[in-house]
């Protein structure tokens, strides 16, 4: 659709252009505008200004490098010359600052989580909106000096939170308005869109699941498919859409148990993938192929995966394993390894923390998801991955499933990661704490105490998503003589980050207190015992949420096994210690590149809470229970 632009005679797209700047909520921008019934196209920063043109409008994503970095991406400094509206999200308002001549400066003081602002509710960006604003930052540059012609519109202690030029059509927000935590921030797009853009909003989400059920049909034509179910929500409303498109003697579709599913997975996902209606379903027994697998790592072997501590190495074996399983399922089935497709539910956020050329081609890596590893974008290059959810969230998916009339118990069961328990096992022969570690801990007892807790930095690290960028730092864990001051808690967990770049991750630690660097680690590998252990804990928190009615309350709940006895550490350091510690991690989100965990009392029923710690706790070999109280950002979803 096009229309007239009343200045210039010229006929524009109804489209909207996003300009990657290596965000990791790039595709959260476009899903939220498309929520808004506007269509959008992703284009590279330095696009030439008569294709600009075309568009009624431009938003410009957020990204982890510095303006005057010399990795920063390349841009097309008259873009923001042209009068197209335009809209610079975080680093995009850097920029758009910087070229037309601002400053922009690094401060001490990172902001990565959720921030109460002030705006000025006269602009038009924050029409019908108070004056105060909860948003998510997530920067550690902010502007210095504000370029000609700009205003100040919204501020975060002494830091510019907004600007505005009405005069040339530029528009900027040091915070994400595309994010959950941005509590307002749709009704911010919104104004920017149809107030300032003028679109007309008549782009619907039927239109994406016709477009890729005809994308399907022209793909594949008359060859075959191999689906990889898993049973969850994704792959299953690929293989729904495939048996939209194809006939169903074309679709081959495998469930591989890995070895590192919940307690009795399998058994329960054959049964739900029956109901589909899929005529070639298998289900292969691979635990000895992915426990004993290898990979080539920078031209180095690395394996097999039960000696691996390295998340990274964890998740690269787990997902090419998963393709020698599936071309071994190919030739079962008699078909041609280079002429069938391989279909898999891969999600936009799966693409975006690999930094998958799909996605971003300026994303860091925050970590390898096994459907997105080298073997995978090899096949890719070959024109033979079909991958029908690459431009949704999960909330998107889980639509498109109701659409298709799938089984609400399908539709809406948790997710589980396709490497399973294997990145919920954080894995250790050593304790991982440097002089940073030891450093940090003084900093930590300080501001621990402010809110009325103790604080220990623990021997090991987690992945997080700080500032656009992939961190691997620290976990800090609180603990107190007392039950715990919830709302307390989880405000000592918004603020350490922030003052503490080191830790990425805050959790609250049930039981005696612990105030000093934990120094020891029990030895942890991908053993049957050790994922025994951790299907019992998981297996007790999912009956529990079941149980207690709570499970819809929450979008996903990991259970973490991570390598720390706490009655065998510090004080008897030469003994070996033999037990491990549960975490339990409610995460609460729609678009799952942001969210919070579940405040207990507040949130859920702190009894229901406590009974599942002490049900743990009764497992023979674990130590404590810790609850995760970070919001993604700093911490990812899951800790590897």
């Amino acid at each position: 659709m096009v229309t007239k632009d009343s200045n210039t005679n010229f006929e524009k797209l109804e489209k909207l252009a996003i300009l990657d700047a290596g965000a990791q909520y790039g595709k959260v921008i476009d899903r939220r505008v498309r929520e808004l019934n506007v269509e959008t196209d992703f284009l590279s920063l330095d696009v030439d200004l008569e294709t600009i043109k075309q568009y009624k409008g431009i938003i410009i994503s957020g990204g982890p490098e510095s303006v005057y970095s010399p990795n920063a991406p390349s841009y097309n400094r008259k873009l923001f010359f042209s009068k197209v509206p335009i809209l610079g999200i975080c680093y995009g308002m850097q920029l758009m600052n910087y070229a037309r001549g601002g400053t922009v400066e690094k401060k001490e003081r990172r902001e990565d989580c959720e921030t109460i602002i002030g705006v000025w509710n006269k602009s038009i960006l924050f029409k019908n909106l108070e004056g105060e604003q909860q948003v998510l930052m997530s920067h550690g540059d902010s502007i210095a000096k504000l370029a000609k012609g700009f205003e100040q519109i919204a501020f975060s202690n002494n830091i510019v939170a907004g600007i505005e030029n009405t005069e040339k059509n530029l528009y900027g927000v040091q915070f994400h308005p595309e994010v959950d935590l941005t509590t307002n921030g749709k009704t911010i797009l919104k104004n920017f869109l149809f107030d300032i853009c003028k679109f007309k909003g008549s782009y619907s989400m039927e239109n994406r699941v016709q477009t890729t059920i005809d994308q399907i049909k022209t793909t594949v034509a008359d060859k075959n498919v191999l689906v990889l179910v898993s049973g969850g929500v994704d792959s299953t409303v690929t293989a729904a859409l495939l048996t939209k498109s194809l006939d169903p003697n074309q679709i081959y579709a495998i469930h591989i148990d890995n070895g590192f599913m919940r307690k009795d997975e399998s058994k329960k996902v054959e049964q739900a993938l029956k109901s589909l209606g899929l005529k070639n379903l298998v289900v292969v027994d691979a635990k000895n192929e992915f426990y004993n697998g290898k990979t080539v790592d920078n031209e180095l072997e690395i394996g097999p995966l039960n000696q691996i501590i390295e998340p990274e190495q964890k998740r690269k074996i787990i997902g090419d394993v998963f393709m020698h399983v599936a071309d071994q399922a190919m030739k079962s089935f008699n078909l041609d390894l280079d002429d069938t497709f391989i279909a898999q539910g891969t999600l936009r956020p799966d693409l975006i923390e690999s930094a998958s050329l799909i996605a971003s081609d300026k994303a860091s890596v925050i970590k390898t998801h096994h459907n997105d590893t080298e073997l995978v974008r090899k096949k890719r290059k070959k024109g033979l991955v079909i991958e029908t959810n690459k431009d949704w969230h999960k909330d998107e998916v889980r639509k498109v499933g109701e659409m298709l009339d799938l089984p609400k118990e399908l539709i809406w069961r948790h997710p589980f990661p396709g490497p399973g328990l294997a990145v919920r096992i954080i894995c250790a022969d050593e304790p991982n704490l440097d002089e940073d570690g030891y450093g940090v801990q003084s900093h930590l007892d300080y501001l621990a105490g402010t809110y009325d807790f103790k604080g220990a930095i623990l021997p090991f690290k987690t992945v997080g998503v700080q500032g656009d960028d992939r961190s691997y730092r620290y976990v800090a864990a609180l603990s107190s003589e007392n039950n715990p001051d919830w709302v307390k808690a989880k405000q000592a967990a918004n603020e350490i980050p922030k003052v503490i770049h080191e830790i990425n991750r805050v959790v609250y630690l049930f039981g005696d207190p612990v105030e000093d660097a934990v120094q020891n680690v029990t030895k942890t590998n991908l053993t049957p015992d050790i994922i025994n252990l951790l299907q019992e804990a998981d297996s007790i928190v999912t009956e529990n949420l079941f149980k207690y009615d709570i499970y819809k309350s929450f979008a996903q709940v990991p259970v973490v096994l991570f390598p720390v006895d706490f009655d065998n550490n510090n004080n008897n350091i030469n003994k070996n210690p033999k037990k491990h510690s549960i975490t339990i991690r409610t995460f609460r989100t729609n678009d799952f590149m942001t969210g919070m965990p579940a405040i207990p009392g507040k949130d859920f029923p702190e009894h229901i809470l406590e009974k599942i710690v002490d049900q743990i706790l009764s497992l023979n070999k674990v130590s404590r229970v810790v609850y995760d109280l970070t919001s993604k950002p700093p911490g990812t979803v899951e800790w590897e």
